[in-house]
């Protein structure tokens, strides 16, 4: 059985940059990591949330790619 262990939220900005939070899973816990400023948090819930937030919050990235 294949099993998922990383995933990722993209977002754009205002000006067309891509911003990507990567998702990693081990066991329960999750840690996200953002390619654009290195930001990292371990979390155990709501990890696609919290990306989405960092997104919206630190770069102002909130344009989904799959809605264009």
């Amino acid at each position: 059985m294949l099993q998922i262990n990383t995933s990722k939220v993209s977002r754009w900005d205002q000006h067309g940059r891509e911003h990507t939070v990567h998702v990693q899973r081990a066991g329960v816990q999750r840690t996200i990591r953002c390619e654009t400023c290195g930001w990292r948090k371990n979390t155990q819930f709501l990890p696609w949330l919290k990306a989405e937030e960092h997104l919206a919050e630190e770069h102002q990235a909130t344009v989904d790619p799959k809605d264009t």
